[in-house]
Protein backbone atom coordinates (compact mmCIF):
# COMPACT_ATOMS: atom_id res chain seq x y z
CA UNK A 1 0.00 0.00 0.00
CA UNK A 2 1.18 3.41 -0.77
CA UNK A 3 2.97 5.21 2.16
CA UNK A 4 2.09 8.45 4.02
CA UNK A 5 4.32 11.62 2.97
CA UNK A 6 5.19 13.33 5.74
CA UNK A 7 5.44 16.35 3.52
CA UNK A 8 2.94 15.93 1.70
CA UNK A 9 0.04 19.08 1.33
CA UNK A 10 -3.07 17.84 2.04
CA UNK A 11 -6.59 18.40 -0.52
CA UNK A 12 -8.72 20.73 1.25
CA UNK A 13 -12.53 21.81 0.83
CA UNK A 14 -10.75 25.07 -0.98
CA UNK A 15 -9.08 23.12 -3.28
CA UNK A 16 -13.06 21.74 -4.25
CA UNK A 17 -14.39 25.07 -4.67
CA UNK A 18 -10.91 26.60 -6.35
CA UNK A 19 -11.36 23.76 -8.96
CA UNK A 20 -14.92 24.69 -9.65
CA UNK A 21 -14.09 28.20 -9.75
CA UNK A 22 -11.83 27.61 -12.26
CA UNK A 23 -13.44 25.35 -14.42
CA UNK A 24 -16.36 28.14 -14.43
CA UNK A 25 -14.29 30.78 -15.60
CA UNK A 26 -12.87 28.57 -18.24
CA UNK A 27 -16.37 27.65 -19.43
CA UNK A 28 -17.46 31.57 -19.83
CA UNK A 29 -14.15 31.76 -22.20
CA UNK A 30 -16.07 29.90 -24.66
CA UNK A 31 -17.15 31.30 -28.18
CA UNK A 32 -20.28 32.40 -28.31
CA UNK A 33 -21.25 29.87 -31.07
CA UNK A 34 -19.68 27.15 -28.96
CA UNK A 35 -21.68 24.21 -28.59
CA UNK A 36 -22.84 22.46 -25.49
CA UNK A 37 -24.22 19.34 -27.30
CA UNK A 38 -20.52 18.92 -28.80
CA UNK A 39 -19.29 16.11 -27.55
CA UNK A 40 -16.81 16.20 -24.87
CA UNK A 41 -13.15 15.41 -25.55
CA UNK A 42 -12.48 11.83 -25.48
CA UNK A 43 -16.07 10.93 -24.04
CA UNK A 44 -19.59 9.85 -25.70
CA UNK A 45 -20.83 12.75 -23.68
CA UNK A 46 -21.70 15.51 -24.32
CA UNK A 47 -20.33 19.00 -22.84
CA UNK A 48 -23.75 19.39 -21.34
CA UNK A 49 -23.52 16.02 -19.87
CA UNK A 50 -20.48 15.74 -18.59
CA UNK A 51 -21.24 18.72 -16.45
CA UNK A 52 -24.13 16.79 -15.41
CA UNK A 53 -22.10 14.25 -14.11
CA UNK A 54 -19.66 16.38 -12.69
CA UNK A 55 -22.22 18.11 -10.58
CA UNK A 56 -23.59 14.84 -9.90
CA UNK A 57 -19.93 13.59 -8.67
CA UNK A 58 -19.89 16.44 -6.25
CA UNK A 59 -23.35 15.86 -4.81
CA UNK A 60 -22.34 11.94 -4.50
CA UNK A 61 -19.16 12.93 -2.91
CA UNK A 62 -20.60 15.30 0.02
CA UNK A 63 -23.40 12.38 0.39
CA UNK A 64 -21.59 9.73 1.09
CA UNK A 65 -19.55 11.19 4.41
CA UNK A 66 -22.48 13.11 5.46
CA UNK A 67 -24.33 10.90 7.65
CA UNK A 68 -23.43 10.83 10.92
CA UNK A 69 -22.63 6.93 10.44
CA UNK A 70 -21.87 7.03 6.81
CA UNK A 71 -21.91 3.80 5.40
CA UNK A 72 -18.54 1.83 4.34
CA UNK A 73 -19.79 -1.22 2.92
CA UNK A 74 -21.20 -0.21 -0.39
CA UNK A 75 -22.95 3.11 -1.83
CA UNK A 76 -25.51 5.19 -0.85
CA UNK A 77 -28.71 3.86 -2.84
CA UNK A 78 -29.79 6.91 -5.03
CA UNK A 79 -31.70 5.34 -8.19
CA UNK A 80 -29.37 6.29 -11.57
CA UNK A 81 -30.83 6.95 -15.31
CA UNK A 82 -29.56 7.50 -18.18
CA UNK A 83 -31.04 9.82 -20.39
CA UNK A 84 -29.64 9.08 -23.54
CA UNK A 85 -27.47 5.44 -25.08
CA UNK A 86 -24.36 7.03 -24.61
CA UNK A 87 -24.83 9.39 -22.14
CA UNK A 88 -23.83 9.02 -18.21
CA UNK A 89 -26.13 7.59 -14.92
CA UNK A 90 -26.66 9.98 -12.84
CA UNK A 91 -28.84 11.09 -10.04
CA UNK A 92 -29.18 14.62 -10.77
CA UNK A 93 -29.83 16.65 -13.80
CA UNK A 94 -30.09 19.72 -14.76
CA UNK A 95 -32.95 21.95 -15.74
CA UNK A 96 -32.20 22.50 -19.44
CA UNK A 97 -34.60 25.63 -19.25
CA UNK A 98 -32.32 27.62 -16.90
CA UNK A 99 -29.64 27.71 -19.47
CA UNK A 100 -25.89 28.00 -19.25
CA UNK A 101 -25.65 30.46 -16.32
CA UNK A 102 -27.75 27.76 -14.42
CA UNK A 103 -25.92 24.81 -15.16
CA UNK A 104 -22.45 26.24 -13.91
CA UNK A 105 -24.44 27.53 -10.94
CA UNK A 106 -25.05 24.12 -10.16
CA UNK A 107 -21.70 23.51 -10.07
CA UNK A 108 -20.98 25.72 -7.72
CA UNK A 109 -23.54 24.07 -5.40
CA UNK A 110 -21.86 20.71 -5.82
CA UNK A 111 -18.40 22.25 -5.25
CA UNK A 112 -20.03 24.06 -1.62
CA UNK A 113 -21.51 21.34 -0.51
CA UNK A 114 -18.68 19.09 -0.76
CA UNK A 115 -16.51 21.62 0.87
CA UNK A 116 -18.77 22.21 3.39
CA UNK A 117 -19.22 18.55 4.34
CA UNK A 118 -15.11 17.97 3.97
CA UNK A 119 -14.65 20.77 6.56
CA UNK A 120 -16.93 19.32 9.54
CA UNK A 121 -16.31 15.91 9.56
CA UNK A 122 -13.25 14.54 11.15
CA UNK A 123 -10.24 12.84 9.55
CA UNK A 124 -11.24 9.71 11.26
CA UNK A 125 -14.68 9.85 9.38
CA UNK A 126 -14.64 6.91 6.15
CA UNK A 127 -16.73 6.47 3.27
CA UNK A 128 -17.23 3.78 0.84
CA UNK A 129 -15.28 4.35 -2.72
CA UNK A 130 -14.73 1.38 -4.71
CA UNK A 131 -11.24 2.06 -5.36
CA UNK A 132 -10.76 2.13 -1.03
CA UNK A 133 -13.07 3.49 1.52
CA UNK A 134 -11.63 7.10 2.15
CA UNK A 135 -11.70 9.64 4.56
CA UNK A 136 -12.74 13.40 3.87
CA UNK A 137 -9.65 14.01 2.14
CA UNK A 138 -9.70 11.51 -0.39
CA UNK A 139 -13.26 12.54 -1.28
CA UNK A 140 -11.89 16.14 -1.66
CA UNK A 141 -9.28 14.76 -3.62
CA UNK A 142 -11.63 12.67 -5.49
CA UNK A 143 -13.70 15.46 -6.43
CA UNK A 144 -10.96 17.88 -7.41
CA UNK A 145 -9.91 15.63 -9.96
CA UNK A 146 -13.29 15.19 -11.50
CA UNK A 147 -13.79 18.65 -11.93
CA UNK A 148 -10.20 19.20 -13.82
CA UNK A 149 -10.01 16.11 -15.83
CA UNK A 150 -14.08 16.58 -16.95
CA UNK A 151 -13.56 20.63 -17.42
CA UNK A 152 -10.29 19.69 -19.95
CA UNK A 153 -12.92 17.10 -21.17
CA UNK A 154 -15.65 20.11 -21.50
CA UNK A 155 -12.97 22.87 -22.77
CA UNK A 156 -12.25 20.41 -25.37
CA UNK A 157 -15.70 20.22 -26.91
CA UNK A 158 -16.22 24.03 -26.54
CA UNK A 159 -12.90 24.77 -28.67
CA UNK A 160 -10.92 26.44 -25.84
CA UNK A 161 -8.11 25.52 -23.61
CA UNK A 162 -7.69 24.22 -20.08
CA UNK A 163 -4.44 24.28 -17.85
CA UNK A 164 -4.81 24.32 -14.17
CA UNK A 165 -2.20 25.39 -11.56
CA UNK A 166 0.88 22.80 -11.59
CA UNK A 167 0.59 22.99 -6.83
CA UNK A 168 -3.17 22.17 -7.40
CA UNK A 169 -2.72 18.98 -9.40
CA UNK A 170 0.50 18.14 -7.50
CA UNK A 171 -1.50 17.93 -4.20
CA UNK A 172 -4.39 15.49 -5.93
CA UNK A 173 -1.64 13.61 -7.44
CA UNK A 174 -0.01 13.08 -4.36
CA UNK A 175 -3.00 11.69 -2.43
CA UNK A 176 -5.03 9.74 -5.34
CA UNK A 177 -1.74 8.90 -7.32
CA UNK A 178 0.91 8.38 -5.46
CA UNK A 179 2.55 5.80 -7.78
CA UNK A 180 2.84 7.95 -10.38
CA UNK A 181 5.49 9.65 -11.75
CA UNK A 182 7.09 12.71 -9.78
CA UNK A 183 9.54 14.11 -11.98
CA UNK A 184 6.87 15.12 -14.95
CA UNK A 185 4.91 17.86 -15.69
CA UNK A 186 1.79 17.50 -13.00
CA UNK A 187 -0.84 18.30 -15.29
CA UNK A 188 0.14 16.14 -18.20
CA UNK A 189 0.60 13.90 -15.63
CA UNK A 190 -2.74 13.55 -14.24
CA UNK A 191 -4.53 13.70 -18.08
CA UNK A 192 -2.01 10.41 -18.57
CA UNK A 193 -2.93 8.86 -15.22
CA UNK A 194 -6.32 9.40 -15.95
CA UNK A 195 -6.24 7.57 -19.43
CA UNK A 196 -6.09 10.70 -21.30
CA UNK A 197 -2.83 11.64 -22.43
CA UNK A 198 0.30 9.93 -23.12
CA UNK A 199 3.43 10.71 -20.92
CA UNK A 200 6.92 11.14 -22.12
CA UNK A 201 8.65 8.01 -21.35
CA UNK A 202 5.47 6.22 -20.61
CA UNK A 203 3.26 6.12 -23.08
CA UNK A 204 -0.79 6.14 -23.11
CA UNK A 205 -2.70 4.01 -20.11
CA UNK A 206 -4.38 1.10 -21.58
CA UNK A 207 -7.34 -0.63 -20.01
CA UNK A 208 -8.67 -0.03 -16.99
CA UNK A 209 -6.82 3.01 -14.51
CA UNK A 210 -7.34 3.50 -10.87
CA UNK A 211 -6.66 6.32 -8.12
CA UNK A 212 -6.06 5.29 -4.47
CA UNK A 213 -8.78 6.70 -2.56
CA UNK A 214 -7.85 5.48 0.65
CA UNK A 215 -6.34 7.39 3.14
CA UNK A 216 -2.04 6.68 2.32
CA UNK A 217 -0.95 3.65 4.20
CA UNK A 218 -3.89 2.52 4.66
CA UNK A 219 -5.53 -0.87 2.52
CA UNK A 220 -7.04 0.03 -0.67
CA UNK A 221 -9.67 -2.63 -2.23
CA UNK A 222 -9.96 -4.24 -5.51
CA UNK A 223 -12.65 -2.22 -8.07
Amino acid sequence: MPETDASRTPVTAADVEYAVSLANAAFRRAPADASWDALAGPLTWTCWETAEHLIDDLFFYAAQIAPAKPWTNTYIPFTYDQKSPEGPHNSLWADREAGVDGLLHLLEVGAGMLAAVVTVKPATVRGFHSYGVADPEGFAAMGVIETLVHADDICKGLGIEFTPPVDLCDRVMARLFPDAPADTHRWQTMLWATGRAELPGHGRREGKWRWHSAPLGEESVEA
